[in-house]
């Protein structure tokens, strides 16, 4: 176990990779699938098809990958060479579906989305179940996950202002140069970023099971069962499928309720994910006050009265808009990164309970709730088509169908928001009940004191702390 204060350069090297893998996110779910129909000619439906069956069979491959994770034993280390192991493969996929030219097919489409989801979902998995393990102080863990967050943000931001610094140097002018220029750029920054994370961040030595029995996909379900993590994958479902409710109607509701134009709201959402990067760092001074429970009721509520205040907005007031996104953005890195660092701590309870390190399993549950959560959010398009919504001609809407849109934006994620601040009421593992459960598994592993890293500054252990 490794207790202490990690650097600030060692963190930020750790967040590197969140930088293109967060950049590649979006134009995955937005502008691919538009590029492939529109563009290249594929056809729509087999588009829509591809890119739904794939993600549900990505679900599926979560858990096998978890369970081969947590039975993996490098000197390099676990997570750090998954990790590796999964850029060429990302590098590969990413060119081939970005570069792709008129005349690919469906099967085309298919086989590359299942290699870039397969390749992403592993990158993922490793590189958050890694930021658990750098890392066993309660508080420090938040920090942790603050910076990466912050880099999935930051690389959203990137990414999403990319089109206009290419059309600004002339290579913005179509949609396929636009598609190239987020390849390229994608394909470039992410075996520098992996790089930098692999040779400055180090991964401490895994700690070998008391119990001898192998990692498998029973443990999978069994953990679904403890009342400590169906909390943290309910409020990490809701806290997803609220800001995922609001982003997919998001232009609808601000041009065609509100009356911005496209640029003005493309504005006001940079605003919103430049308040998310301050947020992550709020969310987790207010952690360390009040505990990550308590931080991310707080973080939740507010949300939620934003949602319910924005329909009083004046139309076409853009300076006044701008607060309404900032104060909703700010909630928005709470929940991601409250609730891996707590999973990070119940993963600790659950190698005292059952000796077994899952930490792959904690984390492939968590990253199928995400998915689970981004597929809800999109139904709310097929409420608001059942409602009579036009979203090519804003004439032919239908008056229930404008203010379904204002109920689906505003009120539903503010709902969600409040149900997800419901789930963390009373959450049990407490800083001190951590505090305890380090000092158990420190005589357990034999290891009082924890050995600690170089790059981390010497703290007092905890379990010293609480029994002064």
């Amino acid at each position: 176990m490794a207790g202490g204060r990690r650097s600030f350069l060692t963190l930020a090297a750790f967040a590197a990779p969140c930088l293109p893998l967060a950049a590649f996110g979006l134009p995955l779910v937005i502008t691919l699938p538009h590029y492939y129909s529109e563009t290249l000619g594929v056809n729509l439906s087999a588009v829509s098809l591809a890119f739904v069956m794939v993600r549900l069979i990505d679900i599926g491959f979560d858990p096998v990958f978890g369970t081969i994770l947590d039975r993996t034993r490098w000197s390099f280390g676990r997570f750090k060479g998954w990790l590796a192991i999964s850029i060429p493969f990302l590098m590969l996929a990413i060119y081939m579906l970005f570069m792709a030219k008129p005349g690919v097919g469906a099967g085309y489409l298919w086989f590359w989305l299942i290699v870039v989801y397969f390749g992403l979902s592993i990158a993922t998995l490793a590189h958050t179940s890694w930021a658990s393990k750098l890392t066993t102080d309660y508080h420090e863990r938040s920090r942790i996950y603050a910076f990466w967050q912050t880099g999935n943000v930051v690389g959203m931001i990137m990414i999403l202002t990319l089109p206009l610094l290419l059309s600004r140097i002339g290579l913005g002018d179509s949609e396929t140069e636009i598609i190239g220029g987020q390849g390229w750029f994608i394909v470039a920054l992410l075996p520098l970023m992996a790089l930098l994370a692999l040779w400055r961040v180090p991964e401490p030595a895994v700690i070998e099971d008391s119990n001898p029995e192998k990692t498998s996909l029973k443990d999978y379900f069994r953990l679904l069962g403890r009342p400590t993590v169906v909390r943290i994958l309910a409020a990490d479902l809701l806290t997803g499928l609220a800001p995922g409710i609001a982003g997919t109607l998001f232009f609808f509701f601000f041009t065609r309720v509100k009356q911005f134009t496209f640029l003005e709201a493309s504005t006001l959402l940079l605003f919103y994910f430049l308040a998310a990067i301050l947020g992550g760092f709020v969310w987790t001074l207010l952690a360390k006050k009040v505990g990550k429970a308590k931080a991310l009721i707080a973080a939740c509520v507010t949300y939620a009265v934003v949602q319910f205040l924005v329909v009083t907005l004046p139309a076409g007031q853009f300076w006044l808009a701008v607060p309404f996104l900032i104060a909703a953005g700010i909630p928005y890195s709470a929940g991601a990164l409250l609730l891996r660092s707590m999973l990070a701590d119940y993963g600790d309870e659950e190698r005292l309970a059952s000796g077994k390190d899952r930490t792959g399993l904690l984390y492939a549950i968590l990253t199928g709730t995400v998915k689970v959560g981004a597929a809800l959010a999109v139904c709310s398009l097929f409420l608001l088509d059942g409602l009579g919504f036009d979203a090519k001609n804003a004439a032919n809407s239908t008056a229930l169908s404008m203010q379904g849109l204002q109920v689906l934006y505003a009120l539903a994620p503010g709902i969600v928001g409040l149900l997800a601040a419901a789930c963390m009421i009373g959450y049990p593992l407490t800083e001190e009940k951590h505090a305890e459960i380090l000092r158990q598994l420190g005589v357990k592993d034999g290891m009082q004191p924890p050995p600690v890293p170089e790059d981390i500054a010497v703290v007092q252990p905890v379990a010293n702390t609480v029994a002064e």
